[in-house]
């Protein structure tokens, strides 16, 4: 997948806690000097802290495991040992985290964000604590605290305000890289985005995020060919835009796949506010496929573009701005 990792099993343990001492003055002329043993160390924590220069989880399949430092332990002189080192985990914006057993989800990072996810070990007390007038010597102290081990999914779903899907081909990477600065892989051949890519319209003051999802197609959601497995970078989307080739019927046909495909993925995506795209008009047959979509569809929003020679483009930004920014 060209480097893209989006899912992620982990381990992560939080550093035990120092132990305390069993320790007594030993000072010239004192023969029996009191208990000073100090406590141990507190463990360190780990801690989840997300980046925006980090886009991947790649970094996380290269080293599945992290481990907090171990507090030290107590010395004499009632001295504390030192608290262990935390180790914090870099993430990318959307990343979220579930419990690998239950599923459930523990923690969605939708920005930046710093976040400790489970606590160090508590240091044990050393002797000191535990001086009294009936026990002036006393030989106890506390072990400190083991440190907490789980494991854990991360799984990054992109944020994005606007999602395009397309069977292979429709001229998805193509749009993304008129309208945003994004320069996604373009060829003529199926499958050509691998990975989903993102780039970001500004337009009259405004600005929308838009992602490129690789190429749907029928029985997707069966796993036929790269299945749904991106569909997830968009379920944070405003608006999907749906877009299919222009000529005669070939629109409607195009869309109703895709349509299924996202419902059979999530119900609760195929919710979302939708646009209907029809690309490649510089070839022919956009005004029947639009004319097609009105009378079947009068409800959804539906224009023509041709990213080769930019008609329809600045109208479709302005579409783009209104329905991405708003609740309508």
């Amino acid at each position: 997948m060209n480097g893209f990792v989006d899912e992620v099993t982990i381990e992560v343990v939080s550093g035990d806690g120092g132990d305390g001492i069993v320790s007594f003055r030993r000072e010239k002329y004192v023969p029996r000097g009191g208990p000073n043993g100090g406590d141990g160390g507190k463990g360190g924590n780990v801690l989840f802290q997300v980046k925006d220069n980090v886009k991947t989880l790649s970094h996380l399949r290269r080293k599945p495991f992290f481990k907090a430092e171990n507090g030290r332990p107590g010395q004499g002189n009632r001295m504390t040992g030192r608290d262990g080192a935390d180790v914090v985990i870099p993430l990318p914006p959307g990343t979220v985290i579930r419990d690998a057993e239950t599923g459930e989800t523990i923690k969605d990072f939708s920005r930046s964000s710093l976040w400790v996810y489970l606590e160090g070990g508590r240091g044990g007390k050393g002797n000191w604590h535990f001086r009294s007038s009936t026990r002036q010597a006393p030989r106890i102290a506390q072990p400190g605290r083991p440190g907490i081990r789980r494991r854990i999914v991360c799984e990054l779903k992109l944020i994005a305000d606007i999602g395009l899907v397309g069977l292979p081909n429709a001229g998805k990477s193509t749009l993304l890289s008129v309208l945003t600065k994004a320069r996604p892989k373009i060829a003529d051949y199926p499958f050509t985005t691998l990975i989903p890519n993102l780039g970001v319209l500004n337009h009259k003051g405004s600005q929308v995020i838009i992602a490129d999802i690789p190429g749907i197609i029928e029985d997707a959601s069966q796993g036929a060919g790269l299945g749904v497995s991106f569909l997830k970078h968009i379920a944070r989307t405003r608006l999907l835009v749906f877009l299919v080739e222009a000529g005669g019927d070939r629109a409607l046909s195009d869309y109703g796949v895709l349509a299924k495909e996202i419902m059979a993925f999530s119900a609760n995506l195929a919710k979302r506010k939708r646009v209907v795209v029809v690309s490649k008009a510089d070839q022919g047959g956009a005004a029947e496929s639009l004319a097609a979509f009105a009378r079947r569809y009068q409800e959804i929003p539906a224009a023509s573009i041709s990213s080769t020679t930019g008609e329809g483009i600045e109208e479709l930004k302005d579409l783009f701005i209104r329905l991405a920014g708003s609740d309508e």
